[in-house]
């Protein structure tokens, strides 16, 4: 097995990618929109995937939050809201605001499910600041570490009780970066002592996650020279030990402008460092075949924390009702005058 989740180009399988994953076997799969034009559709994408590997519990993941960051949205799926409306309404019902989300989030999982998903990268447990970068903005859960673990825990148990797995991200924090790593590499400068709220989060939820992403940002405190997801310093003490994550970790994608090399080189150092599996999105042959040649197989420990994360795994015996999860999730928001 690769070390490797992949794109894949289109709406259905080419002739070239299913001879590829066959042989390359990678240990997962990364949805977006280009892969997803009908339910229906969707769901035979996800379903050849598994017919290529036999496995029915493969990692198929998408990035889907609610907000802007939507790869599945009208007319064909659900429009879901963003996470800051759920720090809106926590700031004047924080129990509302936690069985909202709870409830939003099993419903969006039961509509992942439905279409062959089995990881969503979701919930993303940075703290906001009044620096933060917009591409963090109204994705975070709010700007203090009880509310946004809170909020995490509700995404990650509506996740499970709709048959989908959740992921803790970007580990140790994107809070503090001013510039956005899909287009630089954000440097943070700040002293240890001052990180102890952007990790709480993170540590609050350590035991309860089995999947988690690591942040392309460079803090200088820890390591001046590489980024988080290439640091063997920051993933063994400040992930590993001071965070107390033992799950998979994945790196946030490796095609992201943050990071220098070749997307193999990209890899490797990300792997070298800690990094369990490496996330590249975008369903480049080139690429992909760099990763393959160059990682090798996938280390035996990285293999049981994915084995371990997709068998924490639980498929309900029924699938919820949608409609009725998002209803009572919107009667909690009316009831503190606030719209969903």
């Amino acid at each position: 097995m690769t070390p490797a989740i992949f794109g894949c180009s289109g709406p259905e399988l080419t002739a070239d990618e299913r001879a590829f994953f066959r042989e390359a076997d990678p240990a997962g799969y990364i949805l977006f929109k280009r892969n997803c034009d009908t339910p229906e559709q969707l769901r035979r994408l996800t379903d050849s995937l598994r017919e290529i590997h036999g496995r029915e519990h493969l990692l198929v993941s998408i990035d889907q939050e609610g907000g802007r960051v939507a790869r599945l949205g009208p007319p064909e799926w659900r429009k879901w809201p963003a996470p800051a409306r759920f720090a809106a309404l926590y700031e004047i019902a924080p129990a509302s605001a936690i069985e909202a989300m709870r409830l939003n989030s099993e419903a969006m999982a039961t509509e992942l499910a439905t279409a062959g998903v089995t990881v969503d990268f979701h919930a993303p447990c940075d703290v906001a600041r009044p620096e933060t970068d917009d591409v963090i903005g109204d994705r975070a859960l709010g700007a203090e570490p009880m509310q946004v673990a809170a909020l995490g825990r509700a995404i990650l148990d509506g996740m499970a009780a709709g048959g989908v797995v959740g992921c803790l991200k970007h580990m140790p924090g994107h809070g503090r970066a001013t510039c956005d790593s899909h287009k630089e590499l954000p440097r943070v400068d700040a002293g240890d002592a001052d990180f102890a709220a952007d990790i709480a989060p993170f540590a609050s939820l350590a035991e309860r996650a089995t999947i988690g992403m690591t942040a392309h940002i460079v803090f200088t405190e820890w390591d001046a020279d590489r980024p988080a997801t290439q640091s063997a310093w920051v993933v063994e003490n400040i992930i590993r030990q001071r965070i107390g994550f033992a799950g998979l970790l994945l790196t946030d994608d490796i095609d992201m402008q943050a990071l220098d090399g070749s997307i193999p080189e990209r890899a490797v150092r990300s792997l070298e460092a800690g990094c369990d599996i490496v996330l590249n999105c975008w369903g480049k042959m080139d690429d992909m075949t760099g990763i393959v040649d160059a990682c090798g197989p996938i280390r035996e420990l990285s293999a049981a924390r994915l084995e371990n994360a997709l068998g924490s795994m639980s498929v309900p015996a029924e699938r919820a009702d949608i409609g009725a999860l998002c209803g009572m999730r919107d009667a909690l928001f009316t009831a503190a005058g606030l719209e969903p």
